[in-house]
């Protein structure tokens, strides 16, 4: 259980490197503070053990400027301002103090400076032997560079443990969420979750609305197959009791008009029996690993066309079948022998005035289907969508759904002569 928000324990993680790293550079700059004075004050303690016993004389106060180091003179009689001055080749360092420029009592007045005239006195001071060489200025600024770098890859590290801390919530969120298969839920996934452990933060919020929303889901796939299972015995029950009392009726002394009424219950059945398959199918979450079998096209297509010729009764239309290829495909079998029938009975319904042609092209990935609306023979084929292709038939957004589910592409071309419809895998 956490006891602060997400965003608390972010920010309370960030202070925390920030202040950690703050105190690390804190000391280490004091460190390099107090490395130099204890190294400035060795070299000159070294200097006077060498003049020894002659003590050095590296301060030294003038009060004139002809009384300067002759280095120190002409830059001296440019009549320097108040401040601290640094030659370097010579190694020294020069501090310019005004003083106090009243006459001495043995000074004759005539030769009296200006009251308005400021005297100016030099201390300076000889840092020669107490000032590292260059070659140990270049140690040292590697020896930084080290401590720099290597606080840099501390600071990094610290930071990424924190952070990692911080945000380890998230992480157990996301893998939990990654083991479960989506493709296949089952009632018992989103016990998966444990939306308890994350506390009451954001964390634990979002881990407990994903959890409600995989038990909501893995109920309705509990539902939608107890449906599927029910709906398939209640609706094909019926459909079978009317099939078999047709066989019936067909097997007596029936009346040419009698017989007529008796063929079309008989369509309107198998319609209903097509139709109740089809709906089935798409509501089907799984269907016991039936989206994998292969099978063959051309036996599907001779079957659809012989299940919808009753709908070329007196009209003048040839069917050809142009059997290019003997293809097999890998899927549901039922859903491509509905698109098959969905396609074929749109193009015996909407074919020109019942005259024309309708042709069925098998290939070897894709099955061609198309008929004829107009005389017009000069028109040119228009990409539609067949979803809104009004008019030829309310199965084409079935297809392209069946399409969808087992991997299958749909498309439909309409223009002022002729609809081809091509389904591909």
């Amino acid at each position: 259980m956490y006891r602060h928000s997400l965003r608390k324990r972010v920010a309370i993680a960030f202070a925390a490197c920030v202040a950690v790293l703050s105190v690390a550079w804190g000391l280490a700059f004091f460190g390099a503070i107090r490395l130099s004075e204890d190294r400035v004050l060795i070299n000159q303690l070294e200097l006077a053990a060498e003049s020894y016993p002659e003590m050095p004389m590296n301060i030294r106060g003038y009060d004139e400027v002809a009384s300067l180091p002759e280095s120190l003179r002409e830059w001296a009689q440019s009549n320097p301002g108040e401040g601290l001055y640094e030659f370097s080749p010579e190694q020294l360092h020069v501090a310019v103090i005004p003083v106090d420029n009243a006459q001495p009592d043995n000074e004759q007045p005539g030769n009296a400076q200006p009251d308005n005239a400021q005297q100016y006195a030099f201390v300076v001071f000889d840092v020669a032997g107490i000032e590292a060489a260059s070659s140990e200025d270049w140690l040292w600024l590697l020896a930084i560079t080290g401590v720099v770098g290597t606080l840099g890859v501390l600071g990094f590290g610290l930071g990424v443990v924190v952070m990692r801390r911080a945000v380890a919530p998230v992480v157990e969120l996301a893998k939990a969420v990654a083991d479960i298969d989506l493709e296949h839920l089952s009632a018992e996934d989103y016990k998966r979750i444990e939306s308890g452990r994350f506390g009451d933060d954001e964390v634990g919020m979002l881990a407990e609305t994903i959890e409600k929303t995989l038990e909501r889901i893995s109920a309705f796939v509990a539902r939608e197959r107890y449906f599927t299972d029910s709906a398939s015995h209640e609706l094909r029950t019926p459909v079978t009791v009317i099939t078999g009392a047709l066989e019936l009726l067909e097997e007596s002394q029936l009346s040419a008009a009698d017989a007529t009424l008796v063929d079309r219950v008989r369509r309107a059945t198998l319609d209903m029996k097509i139709t109740i398959e089809m709906f089935l199918c798409l509501a089907r979450e799984t269907d016991d690993g039936l989206y994998d079998e292969h099978f063959l096209v051309m036996p599907l297509v001779r079957q659809a066309i012989d299940q919808q010729r009753h709908l070329l009764s007196g009209k003048s239309i040839d069917v050809e079948v142009d059997d290019l290829a003997k293809p097999t495909v890998c899927g549901h079998p039922q859903a491509f022998s509905i698109a098959v029938n969905n396609l074929v009975r749109n193009a015996f319904e909407h074919t020109l005035n019942g005259h024309g042609s309708i042709t069925i092209r098998i290939k070897e990935h894709e099955l061609l289907v198309s008929n004829q609306v107009s005389s017009d023979a000069d028109g040119r084929h228009i990409p539609t969508d067949a979803s809104s292709s009004r008019g030829y038939g309310l199965g084409l957004g079935i297809v392209q759904r069946l399409c969808e589910r087992n991997g299958w592409s749909f498309s439909l071309h309409v223009d002022e002569v002729r609809v081809a419809a091509r389904l591909s895998w």
